[in-house]
Formats: C-alpha cells, sequence, structure tokens
C-alpha cells in the first residue's frame, strides 16, 4: 500500500501542466530515498522520505460496515485511517549560493504545487488501489512538524540540516476482518390497518443446507409442509422463508443435484426451540 502511494505522489510531482506552471519541478528528478549523507543524485532532485506511519485515531470508525459477499451481507470491521507522513527535501548538483537558491526554488515550488490538493486524486492510483480507497486520500502540506527533533534526526543521518516540509496523506487500509456476530434464524412481525385486534402475525425463517460432510450445498430446493412454500439457497447454502406458520407439525424438505436423497425435518416447530432450521443431507 506505502508503495502505491509513492508511485501515486511520484506521477503527481510529474504531472505534465508542470511544464508551463512550473518547469523547474516538472525537470527534477522524485527520490523517496532516505535524505542521508550518502543519498544520490545526479540532477535537481525532490525527495519525499516516509518517516512515519500511524493509524488516525481521530477518523476511526467505532462501527463494522456492511458489505454484500457473494450475494449475501457481511458485517467487516471499519477500515484503519493511516497517516503517512513525508519529509520533502530539494537538492541541486549546482554550486555554493546558486545551489542554495535551487533547491529553496524548488523547495517552494514542491509546497506551491501539492498545497493545490487536498486529496490525492484517485486517478494517480492504481485500479487495485483505487477500489480499496472509501475514502479519498486526504492531505495536510506544511501544516505539522513531525521532525520534533529535527536537530538529532540530521545529526543521525550524518548531515547539515536541510529545510523541508512535511506532508501527509491519510489512506484507508481494509483489514477484511469479518466481525462475529449472532445469527438470526427467525423474525417476528405484527401487523395491522386500523384495527389493533385485527393483527397478522408474520414470520420469517431461516438456515442452512450442507452435505452429509457439512459443506454447504448451493441452489438447493427447500419446501416447507404444509404450507408449500418454496426457497433455494445461495451460495452458501443459507435459505430465507418469508411466511412460516407459527405452532407445530412442519416439515422442511431439501433437494439438490448430486444428492440421492432429500434432507428431512419433520414436526418441526415454528420458532424453533432450538434457533435453527438447518437441514443436512444424508
Amino acid at each position: 500500500m506505502f508503495d502505491e502511494l509513492d508511485t501515486a505522489l511520484g506521477k503527481l510531482l510529474d504531472d505534465s501542466r508542470l511544464q508551463i506552471l512550473l518547469p523547474e519541478l516538472y525537470d527534477a528528478e522524485i527520490s523517496f530515498l532516505t535524505p542521508d549523507k550518502s543519498f544520490p543524485y545526479e540532477k535537481d532532485t525532490v525527495d519525499l522520505f516516509l518517516y512515519e506511519t500511524k493509524e488516525n485515531r481521530e477518523l476511526r470508525e467505532a462501527l463494522p460496515s456492511t458489505h454484500i459477499e457473494q450475494g449475501v451481507g457481511a458485517r467487516r470491521r471499519a477500515p484503519l485511517r493511516v497517516d503517512c507522513s513525508y519529509m520533502v527535501t530539494t537538492w541541486s548538483k549546482k554550486k555554493a549560493v546558486d545551489k542554495i537558491a535551487a533547491e529553496h526554488l524548488l523547495l517552494a515550488q514542491a509546497l506551491n504545487w501539492l498545497s493545490r490538493f487536498p486529496v490525492v486524486p484517485l486517478t494517480y492510483f492504481s485500479t487495485g488501489m483505487q477500489d480499496s480507497q472509501e475514502f479519498m486520500p486526504p492531505t495536510m502540506v506544511a501544516q505539522m512538524d513531525g521532525a520534533k527533533s529535527a536537530g538529532e534526526f540530521w545529526h543521525a543521518l550524518g548531515i547539515a540540516p536541510r529545510p523541508y516540509f512535511n506532508l501527509m496523506v491519510t489512506l484507508t487500509m481494509d483489514l477484511h476482518q469479518t466481525v462475529e456476530d449472532g445469527i438470526v434464524t427467525t423474525i417476528a412481525s405484527r401487523h395491522h390497518a386500523t384495527d389493533p385486534q385485527a393483527v397478522e402475525e408474520r414470520l420469517i425463517i431461516g438456515g442452512t443446507v450442507r452435505s452429509a460432510q457439512q459443506n454447504p450445498v448451493a441452489d438447493a430446493w427447500v419446501r416447507l409442509e404444509p404450507r408449500g412454500d418454496i426457497a433455494v439457497t445461495d451460495a452458501l447454502g443459507r435459505f430465507v422463508l418469508q411466511r412460516a406458520p407459527r405452532g407445530g407439525g412442519n416439515t422442511l424438505r431439501a433437494r439438490a443435484a448430486g444428492q440421492a436423497a432429500e434432507a428431512t425435518r419433520a414436526n418441526l416447530q415454528i420458532p424453533s426451540p432450538s434457533g435453527e432450521y438447518d437441514l443436512t443431507f444424508p
């Protein structure tokens, strides 16, 4: 993910519009290396050093979100919002006073250009990265001092302090973590138009059809008798019957291609005391 962000920022700083607007920035090389004493550069260079990544807790979403997976709703933990902090420095091969002027000009142009983007346009990212970003990646330019101990930082790198500004981009990181919830197998509702005494009750029941090896069986035909209501299982073997009658004496039957015999549950009580309506082929 972080390498994808590097690539996107590199494309942002290589935008063709810069050729006219900010030509020195357009002609400069873009680097993501550590700006230490061995930093290699053959021409004027803008370096974006990723020095810190951390969760943005202010943007944290505590509640899980619902996604459709294989036609079924699934609750998943909300994605992390990750702050990626870069130290932006500029480097010139010119000598003495010209070198300082060139680096300051390049730094100003980089600050000017990056400040025009409150978010990093998704068009600079790959298709896969675009799909993973639930939110446009916001930016903060020159609004924080990430290198709080800048003197120690430059000393550790073995070079004299350099002018810089910070760039922070907040990415979305999907954890792909399903939230385990209890499975609802019975829903009861009561309805009336104008007369509270004339109540119509509706029971919705659901379960899973499995093979003898306990694998879910897709496209199985499920029938509730004696009412005769029919449902077909989804890719995960799940079925829902919308109008189940309250009481006993019900039978659930399931048939499926590749299964020699029916799966049956006779004398079924609705609502089920066990809380489930699953069927298993013999």
